[in-house]
């Protein structure tokens, strides 16, 4: 090593010194078959240990972190109370903790699935997705709170319908979230937020229905569309993220972004969140009136989580389809029609599926109404990414689920764009969609 300034020196200009000297200290290092007296460990070590806390943190954030929102949950609405049920210090008849279908096709009878002492065991065990119970000494319920996996997971049905193993990212279209808040025996504070009745709140919830949920309600206190029909979204899936810029189905702003806008807002977490935009009294009279554009909640247990989150959920792939779901003959020649005359990868470009950069695009350029798209402070829709449409099917597509098949959607784009597709081509593209 003692030679090698002397030939940096006399050779390499000054400027290439620094790249040079690292290259060939790298070589020096690995030339032999142990790292020769390094004191600390070389950063492409940092980085990779790095990356590994990153995805365990995240993912016990992702699964098990309620960011303190049981003091919304549980101590304000008092939900888990009619979790437990009368006959468990709580409220009403309780909550099965599976539902009606699941119930008939289990016989062999050796566990009340019916019975919310069921579901209270099941929170002691911390086994059931998305929900942390908050058990007193004498093992009674006495608060609860969510986390991301609450909408953003699933299960794989290993065990039966309902139970098995966790599937983290996948958007959770049997949830039926506005259902479970009317239960709750206070729901004061949204009809205090909201300017409205309890009864007029519980038919709003009632309203959305099975894997549903209105994140900007409580901004600009739309309940219903101007045609009188419900105003919610679908849950949109958490994972294939990774290389997409914006988030959610009008953009609003990035995953982190949203991670940081439902924990503060939405899951009532503890924590900041800020976007002026929110100050606008005519779009958003309800959140310029809260000021929750401007979340400050102290103390503050959502920031310090938000890089680790983040992380692990741009690490979750859409999953592949299973074998047999889709005829690859058909795949292949839809794929050819996706690249090409249907002019579908002009704005879903493969592999990610959405625009690289700002993919956003005005209602106008995709023939659809422009109501949730005003919802959001871009006024646009996001080009959906597609890997993985084959597990969230059930509720429809698009933001609200207007098509309520691919044949559907095939056939908007067909006549809005003017393709002139023949049945068969319609149906290997639908092939190629249900293989991505």
């Amino acid at each position: 090593m003692a030679i090698l300034p002397r030939v940096l020196s006399a050779r390499i200009p000054m400027a290439l010194v620094g790249v040079a000297a690292v290259v060939a200290s790298a070589a020096w290092v690995t030339s032999r078959g142990n790292p020769a007296r390094l004191d600390k460990p070389r950063f492409d070590e940092v980085i990779a240990d790095h990356a590994a806390k990153m995805l365990e943190d995240g993912r016990q954030i992702f699964r098990f972190d309620t960011f303190g929102d049981e003091a919304f949950w549980g101590d304000a609405l008092q939900l888990h109370k009619a979790i437990a049920g009368e006959k468990h210090g709580g409220v009403g008849g309780g909550v099965s903790p599976l539902p009606e279908t699941l119930r008939q096709q289990l016989q062999e009878g050796k566990v009340n699935l019916d019975d919310p002492a069921t579901t209270l065991a099941l929170l002691k065990l911390n086994a059931v997705v998305g929900v942390t119970g908050f058990f007193d000494g004498n093992g009674n319920i006495r608060s609860m709170g969510i986390q991301c996996a609450f909408c953003h997971s699933t299960v794989n049905n290993s065990l039966a319908p309902g139970i098995g193993q966790r599937l983290d990212g996948w958007a959770n279209r049997d949830l039926n979230v506005g259902a479970i808040v009317s239960l709750a025996p206070n729901l004061k504070p949204f009809s205090d937020l909201l300017g409205v009745n309890v009864e007029t709140v519980k038919k709003v919830f009632a309203s959305w229905g099975p894997g549903r949920f209105d994140a900007e309600l409580d901004k600009d206190g739309k309940a219903f569309r101007p045609d009188g029909k419900q105003a919610s979204t679908l849950i949109p899936p958490a994972f294939g993220l990774a290389g997409v810029n914006l988030h959610t189905w009008t953009g609003f702003g990035s995953v982190t972004y949203w991670n940081a806008y439902v924990g503060a807002t939405e899951m009532h977490g503890s924590g900041t969140f800020f976007d002026a935009r929110f100050n606008r009294r005519d779009q958003y009279p309800v959140a310029a009136r809260s000021g929750s554009g401007n979340t400050r909640g102290t103390p503050d247990r959502l920031t310090s989580e938000l890089a680790a989150l983040h992380f692990y959920q741009l690490a979750i792939p859409a999953p592949k389809p299973p074998a047999g779901s889709f005829d690859p003959a058909a795949f292949e020649r839809g794929r050819g029609l996706f690249n090409g005359r249907a002019r579908c990868a002009t704005c879903h470009v493969p592999p990610l599926f959405t625009e690289p950069g700002n993919n956003l695009h005005a209602p106008s350029e995709i023939g659809v109404d422009a109501f949730q798209a005003d919802r959001s402070p871009t006024h646009m829709y996001r080009t959906a990414p597609l890997a993985g449409l084959w597990t969230h099917q059930k509720g429809g597509f698009y933001h609200d689920g207007r098509f309520a098949t691919l044949l559907d959607v095939v056939a908007h784009y067909d006549t809005f764009f003017k393709l002139s597709l023949s049945e068969q081509e319609k149906s290997d593209l639908i092939e190629y969609l249900k293989g991505l």
